[in-house]
């Protein structure tokens, strides 16, 4: 592995990066609605799972740099063809996944200016907020480091102000939930269904090895820069999960416009407080934007390093012959992404309900590359021992295996549950499960196709 300092993230910049690509602000309505004992859960998620996965991305991301990430340490353990479907989950889930991000962004949007906003108007913010993200994304390495960077400083701002906000809003009129030991102790209650959003909303650390040579010293700020960010991240979402706790009782907290809901509670309806809740409600929509940025560019890089070794279609590795961004890959995520949106504007019934079933199904695709991750890591400390390892996660190769058997373990409880969040009380609301499924069952079809055509097109040149 080069240590030379050509690239021109450092240090400062990589954690920013892993913090704006990790630290989601849509996910904190959807944990808050736990309760409190969801306190509770991110703290025993820390420990178990947080800490385990930072130093597994960490000794993957040193020991196999490149832009391809994780579809490179799965190549390298199982293959090309689990690579190929590594690739295919984690890029397309970007396109899936902007819907959701932005139909909340637009809720807000309307929440706080224009209440009476019309549907169509809605799904035209979204539209455009989506090519907006891939024109940041096509322009330059440059203008994506900078929204990552402002997106990571924002969210931080946002966090903080529900958190510090949500102390002292329950120091004058009153704690909204009861703070006990029971109700903080984990159960499978009414929470149940919102479990994996905990999970989802700490996946990414790993990110950063898909920006490659763009790394001033990746042997040392790849590690610093995970194990700092992750600790920041976890802190900070308990911090905005207790705030909006501390202010709304769970019963009235929505997933859509939970985030203005409390900025309304915590600052009332004087002229400060309508300054507040526009100020910070425009900065926690940028950050909407900064995230999607933030992925786009991880994710579509790896497409395009997959696509250019002939395991992807060929318009997938089309390449910007001045910035070097990964245009055609870009280009997909953004057509995928305007097709669900438009698909969302054509169907009824509550935004929450929507928001939560797209949600819903693009995570599920979003988590399936770590199903491969974890397993694959364990394979390479066994298969290629003799690799250097400029960051080793200390332990025996019992140990490694428990590593990576724990996180593999906590990747697919979150799967069940996204699909079938009632399955804990022994129900399943089939009427939200299947179209999710279905969405899953699709997508993995598509997957396999692309799979089969990349076989042939490798065959095809080896003969």
């Amino acid at each position: 592995m080069t240590s030379e300092t050509t690239g021109k993230m450092g240090l400062p910049s990589l954690t920013l990066f892993s913090v704006c690509a990790v630290l989601v602000v849509d996910g904190l309505t959807a944990s808050a609605s736990i309760g409190p004992s969801s306190i509770t859960w991110w703290m025993i998620t820390m420990v178990l799972f947080v800490i385990p996965y930072g130093l597994i991305s960490s000794e993957l991301g040193t020991t196999y740099p490149g832009e391809g990430g994780i579809y490179d340490w799965v190549k390298k353990a199982f293959g090309f063809k689990w690579a190929v479907r590594t690739t295919w989950f984690y890029w397309i889930n970007v396109g899936l996944w902007m819907p959701a991000v932005y139909i909340m962004f637009a809720g807000m949007f309307a929440e706080m200016f224009f209440p009476d906003m019309h549907l169509w108007w809605q799904i035209a913010i979204c539209i455009g907020l989506t090519w907006l993200t891939i024109w940041i994304c096509n322009i330059s390495v440059d203008a994506g480091v900078w929204v990552t960077n402002l997106g990571a400083l924002f969210k931080v701002t946002v966090i903080l102000v529900l958190g510090v906000g949500g102390y002292w809003y329950s120091s004058q009129h009153g704690v909204a939930n009861e703070f006990t030991l029971n109700s903080m102790m984990p159960s499978l209650d009414s929470g149940l269904g919102f479990l994996p959003v905990i999970i989802f909303n700490l996946m990414g650390f790993e990110l950063i090895a898909c920006m490659g040579s763009e790394i001033k010293d990746p042997r040392q700020d790849i590690p610093k820069s995970i194990l700092i960010s992750a600790a920041i991240v976890t802190g900070l979402y308990i911090s905005g999960t207790l705030g909006i706790l501390l202010a709304l009782p769970v019963e009235e907290i929505g997933l859509v416009a939970g985030i203005v809901s409390t900025l309304k509670t915590l600052f009332g309806d004087s002229e400060f407080g309508h300054f507040m809740v526009y100020g910070v409600g425009s900065l926690a929509l940028l950050t909407f934007i900064a995230n999607m940025t933030t992925w786009t560019m991880g994710a579509s890089r790896a497409a395009m390093e997959a696509a250019q070794a002939g395991e992807l279609p060929g318009f997938v590795a089309r390449e910007h012959p001045v910035y070097k961004t990964p245009i055609g890959a870009n280009t997909i995520t953004g057509t995928v992404s305007t097709v669900v949106i438009l698909l969302y504007g054509l169907t009824t019934g509550e935004s929450d309900e929507l928001f939560w079933s797209i949600f819903a199904f693009s995570s599920c695709i979003f988590l399936l590359p770590y199903l491969f991750m974890f397993p694959a890591y364990f394979k390479l400390r066994v298969s290629d021992p003799d690799r250097e390892r400029p960051y080793k996660v200390p332990g025996s190769t019992r140990i490694q295996a428990f590593l990576s058997v724990l996180c593999f373990l906590f990747i697919a409880q979150a799967v069940l549950l996204f699909i079938f969040p009632d399955i804990g009380h022994g129900t399943v609301d089939w009427g939200y499960s299947i179209p999710v499924a279905l969405g899953i069952t699709i997508t993995v079809g598509i997957g396999e196709w692309v799979l089969s055509t990349a076989t042939k097109r490798m065959h095809s040149a080896s003969v």
